[in-house]
């Protein structure tokens, strides 16, 4: 990855909101596979996790620059992982965890879809429970038609004694189920094209 030439992308900066590293600046390359997450979304999102994450697991599958997965951490999450496959988001994921606390972020370069099953089974040994944030991208992309699908599918694999709670960013027009393997759908919240739809383990 180091070889490559730079590609000329255009940075966007944003910071993180609230924690131990508050202020503190996350990069976010302007390409199509990347969508910063909106702040309204990201700040409606910790509202509802609050203090609950605190000392937890946090998963951000096609985590992008980790914007998600760094705010958590600021606010006490416990150990931090990131997927992402597309090689410049990647660097700026890179970036970005050393600039706020490299000791608790663990980065895995790849496909999600193929990434998914190291990485749980690394929460699922650590005895912690576990957030998973999946904010796949738009399936309105060429090749991206059965992304939903097979995200439904990832959930599905989730053990009701390994997750705290999953949380799905997508697009709004359409409509996740109610249930997920062993995971109930606990509430959803619309931003404009995009939802985010929260599920915990079935009581």
């Amino acid at each position: 990855m180091q070889n490559r030439a730079k590609e000329k992308i255009k940075i966007f900066t944003t910071t993180i909101t609230a924690g131990a590293h508050k202020g503190k600046k996350i990069e976010i390359p302007d390409i199509f596979t990347t969508r910063s997450s909106k702040g309204i979304l990201k700040e409606s999102l910790f509202n509802t996790l609050q203090f609950d994450i605190i000392d937890k697991n946090f998963v951000e599958v096609f985590a992008g620059s980790g914007s998600i997965g760094l705010e958590a951490l600021s606010r006490g999450a416990g150990q931090c992982y990131f997927m992402e496959y597309n090689s410049t988001a990647f660097r700026c994921l890179e970036g970005n965890v050393k600039r706020v606390d490299p000791s608790k972020c663990h980065l895995f370069y790849g496909d999600s879809f193929e990434k998914f099953s190291t990485v749980y089974d690394i929460v699922k040994q650590s005895k912690e429970k576990t957030y998973f944030y999946f904010d796949p991208p738009f399936s309105t992309r060429d090749g991206m038609d059965d992304v939903y699908d097979k995200t439904i599918a990832l959930i599905e694999s989730i053990e009701p004694e390994v997750a705290e709670m999953v949380i799905v960013e997508h697009m709004s027009n359409l409509d996740m189920p109610d249930k997920i393997g062993a995971l109930a759908l606990m509430k959803r919240k619309k931003f404009g094209r995009s939802t985010m739809t929260y599920y915990k383990p079935k009581d």
